[in-house]
Order: structure tokens, then C-alpha cells, then sequence
């Protein structure tokens, strides 16, 4: 079975990897959806395709976006503090691949993927109103730890 073919280019680990706020989550968001589309027909629970319908989608939409540069992220940052929303906006869709790779290492614990998902998708926004880029760390580092504990707020 070719599934490549059917891979988003940014999911592709063929290709090498970008510079942004998100770096390295491509492989594993790969495997999320190499997973999706290798089951089979017959879901093992009912209502199991549209959630994998679900989260097929959502990979891909995200995938649709691009990476940031530290420099976007500096400047997104200013423009966060001086109460943009759209600049709100753009920082935090442009690090959704990052809250996948992590949430994606928490499932069996109780809370399917796209719940935990969610809460990242939480703990991202969170770190997004609080970052400051003076610190001079890159927002991807500063957002995993927001992200992680939203995510293991929720599992218990």
C-alpha cells in the first residue's frame, strides 16, 4: 500500500524540514495519519470512521499553514502584546502541528486523541497569551510546557 502519495508535502519525511516554531513534529503527525488511513473498512466501535474522518481532516488542515521564522515569532509577539487578535491568531495556527506531536504522545491514557488534542489546542493558547519573546527562547520551546500540562491536566 503507497501512502505516500496520498501524504500532505508537509507531512512528507522525505522532504527536509522547514525552520519554524514546529520543527520536527512532521514525522510523527505522518504516523497519525498513516494510521488513520490504514484501518480497516469495518471500525472497531461505532462512530470510530467519522472520528477518524475527523482527525484525517484536521491533520491535513493544519498542514495547510506554514512554519514560523524567530523573527515571525518576535514580531507576532509585539503585535500580540498591542492586543492584535489576528496576530493571535496566526501564532497559534501556525504551531497546531506542534500540540498533535505531543498530545499524540499521551493516547492510551484514558482520553482519546482528538480530546487530547483539544486540551493542548488549550494549553497552546494559553502559552500564546503569555509568551515573551524578551526572553529570548523560541515560542515552540516556551509553548510545550503549556501544552503538556493542559494535556496531563486532562488525562488525571
Amino acid at each position: 500500500m503507497q501512502l505516500q502519495s496520498n501524504v500532505p508535502p508537509w507531512l512528507d519525511d522525505t522532504e527536509d524540514e522547514g525552520a519554524g516554531s514546529a520543527q520536527g513534529a512532521g514525522p510523527d503527525l505522518a504516523d497519525v495519519l498513516a494510521e488513520i488511513e490504514g484501518r480497516p473498512e469495518a471500525p472497531a466501535e461505532p462512530g470510530q470512521a467519522e472520528v477518524d474522518d475527523a482527525l484525517g481532516a484536521y491533520l491535513r488542515e493544519i498542514g495547510r499553514g506554514t512554519l514560523l521564522t524567530k523573527e515571525q515569532e518576535v514580531e507576532l509577539a509585539k503585535q500580540i502584546e498591542k492586543g492584535s487578535d489576528a496576530a493571535r491568531r496566526r501564532m497559534t495556527e501556525a504551531n497546531l502541528r506542534l500540540v498533535v506531536s505531543i498530545a499524540k504522545k499521551y493516547q492510551g491514557r484514558g482520553l482519546p486523541l482528538l480530546d487530547l488534542i483539544q486540551e493542548g489546542n488549550v494549553g497552546l493558547m494559553r502559552a500564546v497569551a503569555k509568551f515573551d519573546h524578551r526572553r529570548g527562547f523560541k515560542f515552540s520551546t516556551y509553548a510545550t510546557w503549556w501544552i503538556r500540562q493542559a494535556v496531563l491536566r486532562a488525562i488525571g
